[in-house]
């Protein structure tokens, strides 16, 4: 591709990019003088290019022949390693744009839905380390309005999420903590989460035991049921609705083969218990009865799996699913940069949505005597006006 094509591409980018790039790069002291690389943009260049699939060498071979620097593949490395800081701040300023976007979107039922789950990322050979990305995805938008990147000590839990009453956090059962579950009720917040049942004890609204599994062989394929009843954490009892559905034949024996699978690679056996409620889809919520009936909460739940479409996106299109860099600092930053340059994609799409054939934005001084907003925004300019 020429070079002025690069050009014109890099512009576009930089506009979703702070304005403040040279300070942001300075202040992280993943840039303090110009040895090699004229300035913090040129950097982030060789580094986006490094992301979205070139090797170092090529990278540094790319940064002559475009005048952006003269370095060697070592060099940029060590200038990647440098970076965490600067990537992270870059990242999180890109999602602010999202987020504000996602705040003006119209929520159904008055809620905003949010679909929460994390997935490990290793890095190369058999001692490598080994990270966990913690990420959000908003509905019907599927923007990214959160994420963290965390070592495998912290797992799962929706105490590293916060919430606001008016959402709705859908997860899978690795989130069915009682504790996380209860605090966030305490909050007012509403939850979706899978349960798998022996390790969410449940009682009766009388106190009593809730035998699971006895109530739910009564249902027959497909069938749909639901029942209101209660749980404990800590000092405290809380109201909560279980929704069933029975799995048809061929689906329960299918989860019951990805059980073993999953019990032979942890080196035990998998429990008859466990076999018995791989029959049926089990979730756990707080929303409210005469809104939300069984089927509808079991139908909001499928949402979920758009967050596990979101991670194959990541893991196969932009390679997140390894890191190549062996030291902490490196692939911290490495996987910094990836995210970026996920969040980088995500809000040029928002922005094609809009675009004018010509590919960017306009900044448009407000027109005299428009009413309303008193101007055109970024959107209303998206269609050029035909001359007269």
């Amino acid at each position: 591709m020429k070079a002025f094509a690069f050009e014109e591409s890099w512009e576009v980018i930089r506009q979703v990019l702070p304005a403040d790039l040279e300070a942001l790069a300075r202040q992280s002291g993943s840039f303090q003088r110009a040895r090699k690389v004229a300035d913090a943009q040129s950097l982030l260049r060789l580094l986006l290019m490094h992301a979205g699939g070139l090797s170092l060498q090529q990278t540094a071979l790319r940064a002559q022949e475009q005048g952006l620097g003269q370095l060697s593949a070592v060099a940029l490395f060590k200038r990647l390693r440098r970076s965490g800081a600067f990537l992270q701040q870059l990242a999180l300023r890109v999602l602010a744009q999202v987020q504000q976007r996602a705040a003006q979107a119209p929520w159904p039922e008055g809620y905003r839905f949010r679909l929460i789950d994390a997935t490990t990322v290793k890095e190369p050979g058999p001692k490598g380390r080994c990270w966990r990305l913690h990420y959000s995805l908003r509905l019907p938008e599927l923007d990214c309005d959160h994420f963290e990147l965390t070592d495998l000590k912290a797992g799962e839990s929706f105490k590293r999420w916060q919430a606001a009453e008016n959402e709705v956090l859908l997860a899978d059962r690795a989130y069915a903590r009682r504790e996380a579950v209860g605090a966030l009720l305490e909050q007012g917040v509403k939850v979706v989460v899978r349960c798998n049942g022996h390790s969410f004890p449940l009682e009766t609204e009388q106190g009593q035991r809730f035998d699971l599994r006895a109530h739910l062989r009564r249902l027959k394929v497909g069938q749909v049921q639901e029942w209101p009843l209660h749980f404990r954490a800590g000092d405290r009892c809380w109201p909560i609705r279980l929704c069933a559905l029975r799995k048809s034949r061929l689906a329960a024996e299918r989860a019951q083969r990805k059980a073993r699978r999953k019990a032979q690679t942890h080196q035990h056996e998998v429990s008859a218990d466990a076999l018995e409620l791989s029959k049926y889809i089990l979730v756990l919520t707080n929303l409210e009865a005469e809104r939300w009936s069984a089927a509808q909460v079991l139908e909001l739940y499928r949402c979920r799996w758009q967050i596990e479409l979101a991670f194959k996106r990541l893991k196969g299109l932009l390679k997140v699913g390894q890191v190549p860099k062996k030291d902490p600092a490196s692939a911290r930053a490495w996987l910094q940069l990836k995210l970026l340059l996920a969040l980088i994609i995500e809000r040029l799409c928002h922005q094609a949505r809009f675009f004018s054939p010509w590919g960017y934005r306009l900044e448009l001084e407000p027109l005299a005597g428009v009413a309303g907003n008193g101007g055109l925004g970024a959107h209303d300019a998206a269609g050029p006006a035909v001359p007269a």
